[in-house]
Formats: structure tokens, sequence, C-alpha cells
């Protein structure tokens, strides 16, 4: 690969405005990029949709041999290779597995034993991993930069020993992301909101436009080789750039064509230091290329690229080189540095462009042309930036991800989910909630106002060390007077005290430009907690939704800053709100943790809430509609299949007196299975009794050590990305001692949980595997001695 041509990483400016470019004159080595993603694409959708057979070959060459006798050979050879690598419309459909290994002289069968009871969706996965070693493999020995040569190997060793184990690709690494806190996508929405809080809302949004703009360019930004920085920047710290380099390639850029790995954005896991080795060489280069391509700009780009973006870079630059500037302290949004947040706006890159593998377009492959250009040197087509300021949104996983992800059994088909979806996302099938039914979410209405622009919520605090701004002190006042008004038993001093103290921050709620309510608010960040001051909404617009909506918004905004529990003293009026939020008497923070901290009020009840970060608050109710919406479907589509008229039954005019109920035509198909006839014992004591001797059995057995307690993520990376619903020993014992058990089926399920759970997990040959087995063949014996089954 030549590494002649443009400047490193130079952008390109397009129809739509800042748009990244792959390095090299002209753009030549941006095509091959693309095309060379969209054959690594084809290339894997052929070989996942050929027949078994073929898959079996395919993988045969990376699987160890299982022939007796410990043999050596960790991947098939055929013994009469092709000359020349065969195209893949060429090769010949017939596979022999009693063909003999050129290195062991052991048959291809003996090479893929274990992938004999192994699924599609897990044979596709590997398949996936095959492909991008053998991309790796050819980068390997076409890149020319020893630093980058060096990762890609380290990447192939990664993979290859990935499919050997059939594990999932973790990177070991002394760091895993984010590397530096606060990320550059943070600084960059520390710097919007140091300097420019104060602008009217027209003007803020191009600065956000702006901000999204540099963000999207640092996350395809091609990063020069430690040697090339070298000879631009002797002096540089060598050391230190050659590990963010390393990472980049690891977990930002590689990624993108080896989607076996996972993939992150340069902005959310790099901070201050990786943003100043770039800054200056890219400030320089994004303006040089502004100036050339000023005449293909649209006329409203032009000055928003030529007059303001120059303009925002050198302020931008100001704050990444100074040694004191506070929008890379960790504590700007906490306020703890005295850094105010007038407005609250998240500005996110839009997310990198992957290439789908399941298309169906034909288009023909030259395995030979594959990998032909470097990983580093390759940029992917860039999306349309996501709406300034859009909510926290539940993470999608793409199409191809889904089918990867092993299915835990008794669960619902993915495609079916998927073709149920296909109507529900449709806005003309989902029935509109009236406002005033019954069944319509109490935010709603709220949702759709702010939706509509008619409100708005702002988090807001005073500062004693920033320039006041004339709104947000306005807003402050106005948030006073609503605590003032709906709190008339809370003194006037005491509200306005913390309202305007810089520790305490309000988010505001605002309609027609008026304060209407809010929620005042402390963190604690080292205790862990947050407590909760003030909430309040002025009467006239009470129940409306809003007070739910405004604890909503809370929520998510402590979710970003890793708050996950809220405290509150709640009077007598108030405990019905704060139950309806999630808060109860059962407090999960330890007492050490509050008592000195938290303000203590007479005649008041304390509460907690603790929030689930994988929840979108603003979003749940939809969600939960959503979700309603399909179960709905999928009742509708049981209750079609089970509609079919059976004839009658004729057998007891004939004398029969009784039969068999499974007998009955269509019976089965209703999803009925014979009850079995081991007693359910209808006393409690002696259910919780005969479940508690059994689970001790079970616990004492010898291969019960692996299920004593939940699964740990550090010994076993991405468990609970596989296995959604965990179950061990420990937690039974706990749900027993709570009565939990009031049926013998409930027990029986849980336990029959773990073994399932540790089956999906864990490949057949694997210790765990086996004392799953041996475990469940003794509960069954236990089970069926104390008479709960039949035998």
């Amino acid at each position: 690969i030549s590494r002649a041509g443009g400047p490193q990483g130079s952008p390109a400016i397009g129809a739509a405005g800042l748009v990244p470019a792959a390095p090299g004159a002209g753009g030549t080595e941006g095509s091959g990029a693309a095309g060379g993603s969209a054959r690594i694409a084809v290339k894997k959708a052929q070989l996942r949709s050929s027949p078994r057979p073929k898959k079996l070959e395919k993988l045969g060459v990376y699987s160890s041999c299982k022939a007796e006798g410990a043999c050596k050979c960790n991947g098939w050879k055929s013994q009469n290779p092709p000359p020349t690598p065969p195209r893949t419309d060429q090769q010949s459909s017939a596979v022999n597995l009693q063909e003999p290994c050129r290195s062991c002289s052991h048959t291809l069968g003996d090479h893929v034993t274990h992938l004999e009871n192994v699924s599609e969706e897990e044979m596709n996965r590997l398949l996936g991993i095959v492909l991008d070693v053998e991309y790796l493999y050819t980068c390997v020995h076409k890149e020319e930069d020893a630093d980058t040569k060096q990762v890609y190997f380290s990447l192939f060793k990664l993979l290859r020993k990935s499919i050997l184990q059939m594990g999932k690709p973790m990177l070991e690494a002394q760091e895993s992301p984010p590397f530096e806190k606060p990320s550059i996508e943070q600084g960059v929405n520390n710097f919007v909101q140091y300097k420019f809080s104060h602008l009217p809302s027209k003007e803020r949004q191009t600065i956000m436009e702006l901000a999204k703009m540099f963000l999207n360019q640092i996350n395809y930004w091609q990063l020069e080789t430690p040697s090339q920085r070298r000879q631009r920047v002797p002096n540089d710290d060598a050391a230190g750039y050659k590990a963010n380099y390393t990472r980049w390639l690891c977990y930002c850029n590689v990624p993108q064509f080896c989607d076996s790995l996972p993939r992150y954005e340069t902005t959310q896991i790099f901070g201050r230091t990786l943003l100043r080795s770039v800054f200056t060489v890219m400030r320089k280069q994004l303006l040089e290329q502004a100036r050339q391509e000023k005449d293909k700009l649209p006329p409203e780009k032009r000055t928003l690229i030529l007059t303001h973006f120059p303009k925002f870079l050198s302020m931008l630059e100001e704050e990444v080189y100074s040694h004191s500037s506070p929008i890379w302290s960790q504590d700007f949004l906490a306020g703890a540095s005295g850094g105010q947040i007038p407005i609250h706006t998240v500005i996110s890159a839009p997310p990198v462009a992957r290439p789908l593998y399941y298309s169906t377009s034909p288009v023909s492959i030259d395995p030979s042309t594959c990998g032909s250009v470097s990983p580093a040197r390759k940029t992917a087509s860039v999306l349309e930036p996501n709406p300034v300021g859009e909510k926290r949104k539940p993470s999608e996983p793409l199409p191809h991800e889904e089918n990867k992800r092993p299915r835990v059994v008794g669960d619902i088909p993915m495609d079916l989910i998927n073709e149920v979806m296909a109507t529900i996302t449709d806005p003309a099938a989902i029935p509109e909630t009236s406002l005033l039914s019954a069944h319509s979410a109490r935010d709603e209405a709220a949702r759709l106002e702010e939706r509509r622009g008619v409100i708005e919520f702002h988090v807001i605090g005073n500062s004693l060390n920033q320039k006041p701004n004339k709104r947000i002190l306005m807003w402050l006042v106005g948030l006073q007077n609503v605590f003032s008004h709906q709190l008339p038993r809370m003194p006037k001093e005491y509200i306005t005290r913390l309202v305007f103290d810089p520790k305490h921050k309000t988010l505001s709620l605002i309609k027609d430009g008026r304060v209407i309510g809010g929620i005042c608010f402390r963190m604690f960040p080292s205790q862990g907690f947050t407590e909760i001051v003030f909430c309040a909404v002025t009467s006239n617009e009470q129940v409306k939704g809003y007070g739910t909506h405004l604890m909503n918004h809370l929520k998510e905004y402590h979710i970003k800053h890793e708050i996950l529990n809220f405290l509150t003293y709640a009077d007598e009026y108030a405990i019905g709100y704060f139950k309806k939020q999630g808060f109860s008497k059962d407090i999960k923070v330890p007492k050490a943790k509050y008592v000195g901290y938290i303000k203590d009020y007479e005649g008041a009840t304390l509460m907690g809430c603790e929030l689930n970060p994988s929840i979108p608050y603003t979003e749940f109710s939809v969600i939960i509609k959503k979700q309603k919406e399909i179960i709905k479907k999928l009742i509708e589509r049981k209750q079609a299949q089970i509609r079919k008229v059976y004839p009658g039954l004729s057998c007891f005019k004939e004398g029969v007196r009784q039969i068999p109920i499974e007998s009955i035509p269509g019976i089965r198909e209703t999803g009925w299975k014979p009850v079995g006839k081991g007693k359910e014992l209808k006393d409690p004591d002696q259910l919780y009794s005969t479940l508690k001797t059994i689970l001790q059995h079970v616990k004492s057995h010898q291969n019960a050590w692996p299920f004593m307690e939940p699964v740990k993520k550090t010994e076993a990376p991405g468990y609970y990305q596989v296995i959604r619903f965990p179950m061990d020993l420990k937690t039974m014992s706990e749900r027993l001692k709570s009565r939990y058990y009031t049926t013998r089926k409930l027990f029986m399920a849980d336990m029959q949980r773990i073994f399932t759970n540790c089956r999906e997990y864990n490949p057949p040959e694997s210790e765990y595997y086996k004392c799953a087995n041996l475990l469940e063949k003794f509960f069954y014996t236990k089970i069926k001695e104390a008479g709960l089954i039949e035998k």
C-alpha cells in the first residue's frame, strides 16, 4: 500500500457540508475502501447462505483435530489445494467429510466434530470471524508500517483463537474504554455550554450544528502512524501517542471492517490527550479544504463553513491547549468547579455506518482482491447528523448482531417478533390512546407537548464565579416563586437560599418562556446519591402529566451522570406522587452513605428510588405501549391458528365411556400438554420444607460448585449479553427464604434455568457443561424421591 499522496486524514467538502474522505490524492483510496468493505459484506452474506457442509469445510480449516491420540493439528488442510484461490461462484458444492488432512492425515470430519450440534446462528457468527481473520491476514502482508502491522497481527491471532475456542473475541488490555475522562464529546459539550449559553436559541442552534460537524470529523479521522508523527513532531510524547494509536486501531478503526470486534466512537472513548495530538493538523486541513472547495458548497452551508466554522475552531483551540480551561474538569457538569449549566443539551456525533452482512445483491466477488486496502487507510460512509438535542435512545442492535445472539430456550423466535414489529412500527397501525382515556400514560400529554415545542426542560443553576446570565437568573426567580406558592409551609428565605445555592441545581419546566415547575436537587457523586429538595408544578398547570415527565427527565439526566439513587423527604401530600414515580420507604442506599449529608425535615418520610440505567425513562410508557401491541398481535396470530373447527367426537355414541384428553382432535394444537402426575403440595409450610431439603441436597452435591453464586462479569466477559435471564443457587436460596416459591413449578423452572443457561453459554466439552448435566440428573432424582413429579 502506497503512503504517498495527500495529507493524513484530509477531508473533502461535499454537498451536505463537511464530510470526511480517505487519505490519498483525489480520494482514489476512499473508493477502494468502500469497495473493499462492500466486498467483505457480500462475501459474508454468500458464505452464510451456503449449504451446511460447505460451512463445515470452511470452519474445518480453522478447527483443531479431535481424532483420538491427542492430534496436534490445529486446522484441516486440503490434499489437493487449487493453484490459485478459487472464485466463490466457481467452488464445487460437493464437500467430502472423509477427505484426509494434508498435515495430520485425519479426515475433515475429525476436525469439525465439535460443530455437529451447533446452531446456524453460531455457525454464521464463527464464519464471520473466519472472514475477518482472512481479511486481517491480507492486511498483515500488505501493510508497510511496522506499528500498524503489529496491531493487525495481534488482532489476527485473537480472532484465530476465538474460532478455535468458539468464544467471543475480547480484547485483552490493561485499560478498557473509555481511556480518558471527560471524553472529547463531553469536552465539546462543555465548551458549547461554557462559551455560548448566553446566545439566543437560533444562534445557539448554529453553534451546536458546528459542534456536531466537528465531532463527526474526529470519528472518521485517520490518525497518522507513530513513525509519521515522529518525523513531523520529533519532541512529542511518542510513547503516549503510540499507545493511543494502537487503541484507536483496535477499538475504532479495524472494527469498522471486522465486525467481530466491538466498535467504539473515537469521540466517546478518547479525551483531551488524543484531541491535542490531532487538533492543529486537523484544523489546518479542514479550513484549507473548505477554501479550495467553496464553490461546490450549497449556499445555505457556505456561511456556516467559511465564516462560523473557522471562528468556532479558533475558540475551541484555546480551550484544548489551555492548562486552566474548565471544560476538561470532570466536575464541570456537577458544578463543583463553579461550572454553571445554563442549558442541558446533549450533542452527539452520528453513529458510524456499518455494512449490512445480509445483503441480497448479486455482486460477484474476487477473493484475491479482498483486503487489498488496509483498514487504517479506509473511511466508512457518513450518515446525516442526528437532530440536535435528541434524547437518549435504547440501544438498537443491528440486524446481523441480533441474528448472532444465542437464543434462550423458550423465547419467542426473533423472526416472528420482527414480523410483528413491521406492522407495529407503522404509526398508522398503533391505535392512538385518547389523552382522557384511563389507559393513557400519565406523561403522554406532556411528552406530546415537548415534541411540539410547547414546553422545554433545562437543568440550570447559579454560579458565583461566572458572568451572570440574565435569562437563567429570571428562571431561578420564577422557580423560587413556584416553590414558595406550592410549598407554603416552607420558609421563603430557605427556598431562596437553596435555589440560588451554587451546589444545588434545578431541572426547570418552561412553558411560553416562563417557569411553571421544577425539581431542585443536590448531587453527591462521592456518596452515590442525589437529594431531591423541592418538587412542584404551579397549581393551574397540574394534572397534565408534567410532574411525571419532569421526574423522568431527571432520571435520564442522572443516568448520564452515573448517579443511580434518589433520596428525598416527602411530606404527607407528596408520598402518593413519589410512589407513582418509583420511590419507596425501603431505602437501598446504606445509612452511613447519607447520614450527615441529606437535610432532615420534621414530620416527613424518607423515600428512595433506585434507577435502572437500561431504561430510557422519558420514552418508557411508549415502549410499554409497543410491547402490549406486540403481545396483542401475537395472541391474535395464535387465535387465528387455533380457530380451526374439528369434527365432533362420535365415539361416545358407540358406547365408549372415557377417552384420554390428548386424543381429542385439535387439543394439542392449542399448546396443551399432559400434566405430570406429581402431587402439588397444598400446605405452604410443607412445600417450603420439601423444597428447602431438595435445595440443600443440590447445593451439597460435588458438581454444584459452578452454580453457587451469580456469574461475575470479570470471570465471564460478555456473559450478560448472551444470558438474559441469569439464575444461581444463592438467588434460589434467597427466593425460597422470602417464600417466592408458592408452587413446585416455579422452583423447578428456576433450577432448570441454571442448567439451560450453562449449556447456552459454555461449549459441550467444557467442565461447566458436564457439571450442569450431572447436577440436573441428580436434581430430578431428588424431585422424584420427594414425590413432586411421577417416577
